[in-house]
This record gives C-alpha cells, structure tokens and sequence, in this order.
C-alpha cells in the first residue's frame, strides 16, 4: 500500500501520523512541510508533484495540513482514501478520529468518525523493555526505585506560576527523601523561569535535564518505575502509559475557562472511567492496567474502512 502522511514538519504532527502509517506501509512517505506566511510562502516547495504515482492513504493531523489533503484529492480525483487524526475544520475525509475528551455528542451520527485515547504514537512496551537495561545501568546501577517527572508548560488550562514552581519543588524533595530516584525532564513549551526554577534541584539523587545537553527522553522513560507528569500535556501520559508502569497526574495552577475543562475531562476519564492513570496524592503505588495501544487500533479500523471502500 502506497501511504502519505501530511502534516507540519513538527514532531507534534508529524510523529501521530507516522506512528499510524508505519502499521499500514512499511516506508510511508513523509509530505511535511513550513508553515510560512506572507513573502516567505515564495520559498516553499511543492507538497509534491501531479506526477508522482497517487498513494492509496493519506493521514494527516494538524489543521493546517487540511488544505493540502484537499488539494491532493483534487488532483487525484477524490481517489487517495484521506484519514484526519484531529476534529478537521474542513469537511471532505473520508475517516475522522477525534481524541475522548474533545468528543460532542454530534458526533455520534456521524459513521466516519472514531474516538481516540488522547494522541497515538509510536512507542509500545516491547519498545521500552528492549532499552530498560541500558537506562537502568545509568540511572538505577544499584537498584533503585526511579520516578520520571515530565513538565511542560503554561497553556490557557494550568500555569506555571511561582504556586506551581513550590509545589513541583516540593514534591520532588519529598520524594527523594523518600529514597526515589528522581529524574526531570522539561519539554519545547517550558518556559526559562520554569527551568530556572527546577535547575536547583539537582542532588545526588535528582537529575534535571538542562535543556543543552542529548535529550535523555528514552532513557528517562525506559528506566522509570513509575511517572510522575503535570497535567498539562496530552501526548506524555500516553507515551508513559505504553511502558504499563503507574502514571500520576500532578496538579498545577488552573485557569479556569473552556480549555481547562477538557483537560480535566482528559484527566478525569484517564483517571475515574479508564482507570489507567491516578492523580498524585503523595504516593507512588503500583497498580495495574492494560498499556492502550492506540496507533495499533486506529490502523485495524483504517485498514477495515478502506477495505470496504474499495469493495464499492
């Protein structure tokens, strides 16, 4: 099978769709592009070429991709079955995932239209356990119990304020008195004064990333026991939850307004209807779940969908 995946060149976009093709094509071809506005456009290469052979998939994700997906059935006659990993603004997919807590009622009558658990990526437990021992070995060489804490940053839901600063601060000297390795990651949305803030904490069993060094994202993940990631992001308890390991929920300054209430619902249907992750109330217990998925799943009801479409 011939797959495209359209999205800006930004790991945000880019990776969801290629953790979906790569169950369906094993060298799906990447159609990324800049999203430059005004003069800058002049610079940008074509998406690709009418000549080039029609691919049987295109997935994309981001609305800026929309058009183009639009334009690339345009040009193959309506042919490319077209998968969009995101509420598109423009209607014209043939199939459509919306993640849970973005789902409206609407929805339901619509036959094209799927959930999805927060974002699809592309790593699995088998993936973690093939780089634990390596991690472990640098992080945990004599054993200890490792706690991964994943920040991101400010986003219209939860700020980091100097309120969230202490309490992140706190909970980790916390742990770490409680004999945790503790291990810090900030993210591309985190902000100077949030490093700033977190820097200090590094110890002989705290490690903060300083953002200049290798990113240490897989190691981090690979060797933890359990994790610990603020409520701000989507994407990071999704990746977390694939290692089967525990996942708490640390809580932030709210803003409250639309936006913090779908996170909340993200979290509460994570938490109370999934039960895959906890919130953090100062423990760090074990339980047990069944790692989602979800980039495996979504390719099954592609495949399936474009089955019966060709069946037509």
């Amino acid at each position: 099978m011939k797959v495209w995946t359209v999205s800006e060149s930004k790991i945000g976009t880019s990776s969801q769709c290629l953790a979906v093709a790569k169950f369906l094509s094993p060298q799906p071809s990447e159609k990324t592009f800049e999203p430059n506005r005004n003069w800058r456009r002049v610079f940008d290469g074509p998406l690709f070429v009418r000549w080039e052979k029609e691919p049987n998939l295109v997935i994309s994700c981001g609305f800026r991709a929309e058009k183009r997906v639009m334009k690339i059935k345009q040009t193959y006659k309506s042919r490319p079955f077209t998968v969009h990993l995101q509420e598109p603004l423009k209607p014209g997919y043939d199939l459509v995932f919306v993640s849970r807590h973005g789902w409206r009622p609407e929805f339901d009558a619509r036959p094209n239209y799927h959930q999805m658990l927060g974002v699809p990526h592309r790593f699995s437990a088998a993936f973690w356990d093939s780089h634990r021992h390596t991690a472990r070995s640098i992080y945990a060489p004599n054993g200890e119990k490792v706690v991964t804490v994943f920040l991101g940053g400010s986003n219209g839901a939860y700020v980091y304020d100097d309120a969230s600063h202490r309490h992140i601060a706190h909970t980790v000297r916390e742990l770490a008195g409680r004999g945790w390795r503790v291990l810090i990651s900030v993210s591309r949305r985190s902000s100077a004064e949030t490093l700033a803030a977190i820097l200090p904490l590094n110890s002989g069993s705290v490690t903060v990333w300083d953002r200049i060094s290798a990113n240490p994202f897989i190691d981090y993940v690979a060797a933890a026991d359990a994790f610990l990631i603020a409520k701000d992001s989507v994407t990071m308890p999704c990746e977390a939850l694939s290692t089967g390991r525990p996942v708490y929920a640390l809580d932030l300054t709210a803003a409250p307004g639309e936006r913090y209430q779908k996170f909340e619902q993200y979290h509460q249907d994570l938490q109370a209807t999934l039960k895959l992750t906890r919130r953090y109330e100062g423990s760090l217990d074990a339980y047990d779940y069944e790692p989602p998925a979800e980039a495996e799943r979504i390719s099954k009801i592609i495949s399936s969908a474009l089955q019966a479409a060709n069946g037509r």
